[in-house]
């Protein structure tokens, strides 16, 4: 029987323990919308959502999902997370959620690259409140993604250690490179 345990699962869980009523939570890749639906579940119609993507199919994509779960509250926007610094105030935001890769059943010549992804982070670590997360799954392998995990896992070694946390987790005996579940916590 295959585990239920994840880099999703992981990912959720985490989100979950920290995400709480009244939020203001970042998701830089909306794709397919299911994380942006969870985060507004999570903070409810008193927080605030902002998803992020450049695809114009995953915007309507999260857009339907958004409408036929009844949720009004998010905001979805067509744009590069590496720009999300234009619409949140440094220091405002409890949490961001990232999935790098391509869209799920999308083309996948369309992913995130390492230079925007790294840019996105760096601008999120900023946004992030005291006490702030940020949870990013590194999707790879296949056609696409391997030089961009790479970059991003050289990248969380140089995060500086004296004011975020980095944990890095890694299912070793899993074929077929498994995503890597990536969780920052700002500690000052």
């Amino acid at each position: 029987m295959p585990s239920s345990l994840n880099t999703l699962s992981i990912a959720h869980r985490f989100i979950r323990e920290h995400a709480h009523t009244g939020d203001f939570w970042i998701d830089g890749t909306a794709g397919r919308g299911h994380d942006t639906a969870f985060l507004c579940e999570l903070v409810g119609e008193k927080g605030k959502v902002i998803s992020f993507d450049i695809q114009e199919e995953a915007i309507a994509s999260t857009r339907a999902l958004l409408e036929e779960k009844g949720i009004d509250w998010a905001q979805v926007i067509a744009d590069s997370h590496s720009n999300m610094d234009r619409y949140a105030e440094e220091g405002n935001v409890d949490g961001i959620v990232f999935n790098f890769g391509y869209l799920p059943g999308g083309d996948h010549n369309i992913c995130t690259r390492a230079e925007t992804s790294i840019e996105a982070i760096e601008k999120g670590l900023c946004l992030l409140k005291a006490g702030g997360v940020m949870s990013l799954c590194v999707y790879y392998g296949g056609d696409s993604g391997f030089d961009e995990k790479n970059a991003l896992m050289e990248y969380f070694r140089t995060i500086d250690s004296k004011r975020y946390t980095v944990l890095v987790t890694d299912f070793y005996n899993r074929p077929n490179c498994p995503p890597i579940a990536v969780f920052i916590l700002k500690d000052c």
